[in-house]
C-alpha cells in the first residue's frame, strides 16, 4: 500500500503541475482579453448601434417598397440608394477598424495556437523526463542499497581479513618456532644416530672377534680329539667280529663321528632384534646363502623357486633394435621373464601387453585386461608363467599367461598400489600403497594376512622370505620383520625415493631418489656403499625405476630428458648413455636376465629395445 500510494503521489504531482501551469495561461490569455476588449468597447457599442438602426431601416424599407405605388419606386429607389450609400461609407470605416482589431486578434490567436502546442509539446517531454527521472530515482535508491550492502560486505571482509593475518602471524610464528625445535631435534637426531651406529660398529666388531675366537677354540678342539683318536689303538678282529663285510678302522669312525657333529650343528636362525645388530646381518646373509643353494620353508613344489641360469657377464647396450608404440597411452612399467623371451609391458591404458622377443623384436603375443586403472608395476614369477602387477585402482592383479582375465584380484588398500612383489615363497606377495602401509597376501585363500603400517607414503618394496625392505617419500628406506610386522631399521635416503631394486645375490640394495642419484647399499656391511650421479641425470617422476643388471655389475635409470644413463658399480663412473630414440621422460627400464637386452619406456607410449649387437 506504502509503494501503491507513492506510486500515486509521484503520478499526481506532474498532473498538478501541469493543470496549475494551465490555469496561470489561462488566466493571462483574459486578463488580455479583458484589456482589448475595454480599449474597443466603444467602437463595439457604436457598431451594434449601427447594426440594430440599420436592421430597423431595412424593414421599414421593405414595408414602404411594398406598399408604394409603381411612380414613387424610383424615387424611392433613388433614396434608398442615397441613405445606403452614406451608411456603406460609414460602415466601412467602422468595418476597417474592427478588421484591424481582428486582424490583430488573429495574430494573438495564432501565437495562442502556437504557443498552447509548443505548451502540449513540453508537456509531453517533461512527463517523459519525469518518467525517466523517477526511473532514474527508483535506480539510485536500488544502486544505493546495494552501495551500502557492498560497504557493509567490505567492512565484514577486512575484519576477517584482519583476522586471518592475526591467526596467520601467530602460525608463522609457531612455525618459526617448530622449525627451530625440529632442526634441533634433527640435528640431536643425527648425533645420536651417529653414536648409535658407532656402538653398533664396536658391538659387531666385539661379537664378530668372538665369533672368530670360538670358531678357533672348537676347531682347537676338533684337532686335538682327532688326535687322540689317531694315536689310540684298536684291535682290528674285535671290530670285524661278527660280520662278513670290511668295517671301517676306528680312526675312521671317529672321522665321521666329528663330521657328523659338525654337521648337525646348529644354526643361528634369524632374530627381528635390532636391524643395526651382527645378529641380524648374519641371519640376512644366512637366508641369502639358503635361497641361493635352492632351499625353502615351503612344503609345497609349486612355491618352490626354479632356478634360473643368469649371465655371467652382462652386456653394455649400444645401440636401439627395435623402436615402436606399445600402449595407446604412457608406459609406467615394465618386466623381463626369467627365460628373457618374454617382456610384459604395462601403462595407463589399464591393460598389460606380452611380448615375444625374436630376432632383435618385439612381436605381440597377448594382452591381459581386467584393471579399472592405470598399472603401475609388473612383476613375473621364476617360472614366468604368471604375472602379477600393481593398478591405480587400489588393487594388485595376478594373471596366468594363458588366460587374458585377472585370477585373482587383491583389495584392500584405500588409495593406489604402488608396487606389488612375490616372496620367495610363492605363495605369498607383498604390496605397498600410497594409503601408507605395506600389506602381505595369501593367493591360496586369498587374502591379507598382515598389514604394516607405516608413517609415510609407500613408493616401492622388495623383500624375501623374513624381511621387506620399502622406501616412502619420507626420506627413509625401512626394513621390517615380515612375521613380527616391525620395523627393524630406518636408513635415511638423500631424496624422496622413488624406486628399489635388490641384487640377484641379494647383498646389494639399489635406491633412486629424487636428488637426481642413485645409491648401492652393501646388504652384509648394512651401509651405503656408492653413490651414482651424472651431468643432465634427473628423475622424470615420483614413481622413477632403476635396476641392477643381472649380474650385479650396472645399475641403469631413465632420465626426464629421454636418455637411459648406465654406470659401472664397480667403478662408479658413467658407463654409457643411450640417447635420441625417447622423446619424453623415462618411467622404466628393464635388463634380461641373459645380459642380451634392454628395454626402456617412457610417458608418450614408446618402447625401446637396446642390445650391443
Amino acid at each position: 500500500m506504502a509503494d501503491a500510494r507513492r506510486a500515486h503521489s509521484a503520478g499526481s504531482a506532474p498532473k498538478r503541475a501541469a493543470d496549475s501551469w494551465k490555469r496561470h495561461i489561462a488566466r493571462q490569455l483574459k486578463q488580455r482579453d479583458l484589456a482589448q476588449k475595454i480599449m474597443f468597447q466603444d467602437v463595439i457599442r457604436s457598431y451594434m448601434v449601427l447594426l440594430e438602426k440599420f436592421k430597423q431601416k431595412d424593414q421599414i424599407t421593405r414595408r414602404l417598397l411594398g406598399s408604394a405605388l409603381e411612380p414613387n419606386r424610383q424615387q424611392f429607389v433613388l433614396v434608398r440608394l442615397h441613405e445606403t450609400h452614406v451608411y456603406s461609407r460609414f460602415e466601412q470605416v467602422i468595418l476597417s477598424g474592427i478588421r484591424v482589431t481582428l486582424s490583430v486578434c488573429d495574430q494573438l490567436a495564432y501565437e495562442v495556437v502556437d504557443l498552447q502546442k509548443s505548451v502540449r509539446i513540453k508537456d509531453s517531454s517533461l512527463v517523459g523526463q519525469r518518467g525517466r527521472m523517477s526511473e532514474l530515482k527508483r535506480r539510485l535508491g536500488a544502486v544505493e542499497s546495494e552501495c551500502r550492502s557492498l560497504r557493509a560486505r567490505v567492512a565484514e571482509v577486512q575484519e576477517g581479513n584482519r583476522a586471518l593475518k592475526r591467526e596467520y602471524d601467530s602460525l608463522l610464528e609457531q612455525h618459526r618456532r617448530m622449525d627451530e625445535t625440529y632442526r634441533r631435534e634433527e640435528v640431536r637426531g643425527s648425533e645420536l644416530l651417529e653414536d648409535l651406529i658407532k656402538g653398533k660398529e664396536l658391538a659387531a666388531e666385539s661379537m664378530n672377534s668372538k665369533n672368530e675366537r670360538r670358531v678357533q677354540a672348537r676347531a682347537a678342539t676338533l684337532k686335538k680329539e682327532l688326535e687322540t683318536a689317531v694315536k689310540k689303538k684298536v684291535n682290528i678282529d674285535i671290530v670285524n667280529s661278527g660280520s662278513g663285510n670290511t668295517q671301517p678302522t676306528k680312526r675312521g669312525a671317529l672321522k665321521e663321528e666329528v663330521e657328523e657333529k659338525a654337521e648337525k650343528r646348529p644354526t643361528r636362525s634369524f632374530r627381528s632384534a635390532s636391524a643395526t645388530s651382527p645378529r641380524i646381518l648374519e641371519s640376512i646373509k644366512e637366508l641369502f646363502e639358503m635361497r641361493k643353494r635352492g632351499s625353502s620353508v615351503s612344503s609345497l613344489e609349486e612355491d618352490l623357486c626354479v632356478p634360473v641360469g643368469v649371465c655371467v657377464v652382462a652386456r653394455v647396450p649400444a645401440k636401439a633394435l627395435h623402436v615402436l608404440d606399445a600402449h595407446e597411452l604412457g608406459i609406467n612399467a615394465v618386466k623381463f621373464s626369467s627365460s628373457s623371451k618374454l617382456l610384459a609391458t604395462g601403462g595407463t591404458d589399464r591393460v598389460i601387453k606380452v611380448w615375444d622377443i625374436k630376432a632383435g623384436r618385439m612381436h605381440s603375443r597377448g594382452t591381459l585386461g581386467g584393471s579399472n586403472e592405470g598399472i603401475t608395476s609388473i612383476e613375473f614369477d621364476p617360472t614366468g608363467t604368471k604375472i602379477l602387477a600393481a593398478s591405480y585402482d587400489n588393487s594388485a592383479l595376478f594373471w596366468k599367461l594363458d588366460d587374458c582375465v585377472p585370477k585373482l584380484t587383491l583389495t584392500g588398500h584405500s588409495r593406489k598400489v604402488t608396487a606389488a612383489k612375490f616372496k620367495c615363497s610363492l605363495r605369498q606377495v607383498v604390496t605397498g600403497s600410497a594409503d601408507r602401509t605395506v600389506k602381505i597376501w595369501d593367493l591360496h585363500r586369498p587374502a591379507c594376512i598382515r598389514t604394516i603400517d607405516v608413517s609415510s607414503y609407500c613408493s616401492d618394496v622388495v623383500c624375501s622370505e623374513y624381511f621387506i625392505v620399502s622406501g616412502h617419500y619420507d626420506k627413509k628406506i625401512r626394513f621390517w620383520d615380515s612375521r613380527a610386522s616391525s620395523c627393524t631399521q630406518e636408513v635415511p635416503a638423500q631424496g624422496k625415493v622413488t624406486s628399489l631394486d635388490i641384487s640377484l645375490d641379494h647383498r646389494q640394495l639399489l635406491t633412486c631418489s629424487r636428488d637426481e642419484s642413485l645409491q648401492v647399499m652393501d646388504l652384509r656391511m648394512n651401509n651405503a656403499r656408492m653413490s651414482f650421479r651424472a651431468d643432465g641425470f634427473k628423475c622424470g617422476s615420483d614413481s622413477t625405476k632403476a635396476i641392477f643388471s643381472p649380474d650385479g655389475s650396472y645399475v641403469t635409470a631413465g632420465s626426464a630428458d629421454g636418455a637411459v644413463y648406465i654406470w659401472n658399480v664397480n667403478s662408479g663412473h658413467l658407463e654409457t648413455c643411450l640417447s635420441d630414440m625417447h622423446c619424453s621422460s623415462i618411467n622404466a627400464v628393464s635388463w634380461s636376465l641373459s645380459g642380451e637386452f634392454v628395454v626402456s619406456v617412457d610417458k608418450s607410449r614408446r618402447a625401446v629395445l637396446w642390445s650391443d649387437i
